[in-house]
């Protein structure tokens, strides 16, 4: 154990926000997520472990914060530059004092060895070079440009000003200088916010190998399952931990449920039959003394309470398209988008009932594609035209930042004036603004707020083509279930940009990728493109344009000139797209085929060691002359042996390929 909170409460503004948690980082490597709703307490308990926030203090209760050997915790938001006018590079060396103060203690020793053998100065050295080593002085400095590369900056940038770069930017750098810096336990609050997919990516495999402790509050999933090793829950002002990723997490969570429900019913059956027999011969003299030894028996039962109902509040956005569409929804003929100049040039159509996601990483044109689509942005070239009866609603991730002095209640009617009150309440409530929800002024709601508020008015016209940008930032993750709940429901067509992994692989039917010279198409959607990026990097290959499993190239360079003639081609060729999807199919199944024959290569191996190892015990003298333990080994090594025959059996099939 190195931290350590118990018995905590945490008030704000006279709100319980977290009652009686208890929260530990068992060892100094541990990847710990907190997840929980919207204005659950996350950030306060981040808070409650850098100072910021102070616990209630509460008769009877001592809470006791303890923090073994004095860690370092770093928290992104503790981070202000104290000089904008110092040069990127002079800020990060700040950072570096301390290797630069190990290296320059290393070369005065090595100095001194050269004209002095003592065994001190070699123990001292080998003690520091050691210590240097292991926090990374070697490497530091290329870790330094591998970051910046992959946060998008460039080498020239490390020359600017601090006041030369963009509040975003900024922020960016100050998350850099805080990863460099290496805290002993490093906090981290939604740190997947406006970083795109590479960035993530990376992100992700740089935190799974930090050489100190994490804790992380992320609404991200996949990143989660990726990253951690621990999760805890708030919910209901309480805090729960579960050991594994995300996904084992919800598994263990339900699993947990279930139990307590079970237990707690079977035990009220029992009770009710306990106090039955009770009232039934406590009448009867020669039946006094059981009817009572029932009731003693219930008053010494550990009673079972029923489970906590989850914390799954979240909007219903079932609804039908007003209007039926046509079977084409979308044409977007050499299209060249962008402001002053052309980003890229595209064509594509987009048949009823696709779902298509776009993916790419910051400032490649994502959102101004469909800002030029929904014609807010006039095209530089080529034409966009919606197919018969199309019914679109465009929801901009800007209206996060909605503002105005009207309530909920008003901002919503005014939009749709032939509406009672009592249809505008049932429409809002649907959104979870409910109560007096419906008379806070939009300036005063959450960003979250604000995109339930801006999906009910979109959803409230029934449009049968969405059109989404950014629509999971400021959700939790059970806003996010909800929306693809929604949108896998949905009978209209959707085209959207996330840089939400997991939503993107359970939304989109098919892919556009925008990459900086091209984009691509992957007709069967995140799971080809993933397999497509995996290949390439186990392959290292560069970026040449080539396409490795099917992302077919639809435009490149940035303007008409360099366009590809290249549509997308799909339901117009059945035959085409059958077979395409067939050699998909194929490819993939050879894929797993090959992965579960090493997998089960590696269990074939493990098994043998281990028949070995329980082989030996039977030759140990102290197992020789004890018979119950000599059958228990036995029984171990003759399943184990069957085991690994149905694992032979299995490796023979695959390699023959009749699996």
């Amino acid at each position: 154990m190195i931290y350590r909170i118990e018995n905590a409460t945490v008030s704000l503004g006279g709100n319980l926000i977290l009652e009686d948690i208890d929260f530990e980082i068992k060892n100094k490597k541990e990847k710990i997520a907190v997840v929980g709703r919207n204005g659950s307490g996350k950030t306060t308990l981040l808070k409650l472990m850098t100072g910021e926030a102070e616990p209630d203090h509460k008769d009877g209760t001592e809470t006791r914060i303890i923090a073994v050997n004095s860690p370092e915790i770093g928290y992104l938001k503790q981070l202000a530059f104290e000089d904008n006018e110092l040069t990127l590079d002079e800020e990060i060396e700040k950072v570096f004092a301390k290797f630069v103060s190990m290296k320059e203690a290393l070369d005065r020793l090595t100095e001194r060895l050269k004209h002095e053998h003592d065994d001190a100065i070699v123990s001292e050295y080998t003690r520091l070079e050691e210590e240097f080593r292991e926090s990374g002085g070697y490497y530091y400095r290329k870790e330094y440009d591998v970051m910046l590369k992959s946060f998008g900056f460039q080498p020239e940038d490390k020359n600017k000003k601090l006041s030369e770069f963009s509040g975003g930017e900024r922020t960016k750098l100050a998350f850099i200088r805080l990863l460099l810096s290496k805290p002993d336990i490093l906090l981290l609050d939604e740190p997947t916010n406006h970083l795109d997919m590479p960035t993530i990516e990376w992100l992700e495999g740089y935190l799974k190998n930090y050489p100190s402790a994490l804790v992380l509050v992320s609404h991200d999933r996949m990143f989660l399952d990726r990253v951690v090793d621990t999760v805890y829950e708030i919910e209901h002002h309480h805090i729960k931990r579960y050991n594994g990723n995300y996904s084992d997490f919800v598994r263990l969570k339900r699993e947990a449920y279930d139990k307590q429900l079970k237990d707690h019913i079977r035990q009220q059956k029992e009770i009710d039959r306990l106090n039955d027999i009770a009232k039934r011969f406590m009448g009867k003299p020669t039946k006094v003394s059981m009817a009572k030894s029932k009731l003693k028996a219930i008053e010494h039962m550990d009673l079972i309470d029923a489970p906590d109902t989850y914390d799954d509040r979240t909007f219903a956005i079932d609804f039908k398209p007003l209007r039926e569409p046509g079977k084409d929804i979308l044409f977007v003929k050499d299209l060249s988008f962008g402001y002053d100049e052309v980003i890229k040039t595209v064509s594509f159509d987009i048949k009823r009932n696709e779902r298509i996601g776009i993916i790419g990483g910051n400032g490649l044109g994502k959102s101004t594609l469909l800002k030029t689509i929904t014609g807010l942005i006039e095209p530089l070239g080529g034409e966009v035209k919606f197919g018969t009866n199309v019914m679109t609603g465009y929801f901009d991730q800007q209206m996060a930042e909605y503002r105005s002095d009207k309530t909920v209640f008003e901002d919503f009617h005014d939009e749709f004036p032939t509406l009672t009150d009592t249809e505008v309440r049932n429409s809002l409530g649907a959104f979870l603004f409910t109560g007096d929800d419906v008379f806070k002024t939009v300036s005063s709601l959450s960003g979250g707020e604000r995109v339930r508020l801006s999906l009910c008015r979109i959803i409230k016209k029934r449009p049968n083509f969405l059109i989404l940008d950014e629509p999971t930032n400021h959700m939790d993750i059970a806003s996010k279930e909800a929306l693809e709940d929604m949108l896998l429901s949905y009978e209209g067509t959707v085209l959207f940009v996330s840089h939400d992994r997991y939503f993107v692989k359970k939304i989109a039917t098919s892919l556009l990728v925008i990459e900086k010279t091209q984009v691509k198409y992957y007709r069967f959607g995140y799971e080809q493109y993933e397999e497509e990026q995996e290949r390439l990097k186990l392959e290292d290959a560069p970026d040449d344009g080539k396409t490795v499993m099917g992302g077919n190239v639809i435009s490149a360079g940035s303007g008409p000139q360099t366009a590809l003639s290249g549509r997308i081609e799909k339901v117009s060729e059945k035959e085409n797209a059958g077979a395409a999807k067939a050699s998909y199919e194929a490819s993939k199944e050879a894929s797993r085929r090959d992965k579960r024959i090493k997998r089960l290569e590696a269990d074939i191996e493990k098994t043998e060691g281990e028949i070995e190892e329980q082989r030996k015990l039977l030759e140990t003298p102290e197992n020789a002359s004890d018979y119950v333990k000599l059958t228990g080994i036995q029984n171990g090594i003759d399943e184990l042996e069957e085991k690994l025959l149905s694992l032979m059996e299995e490796w023979d099939a695959l390699n023959a390929g009749s699996l």
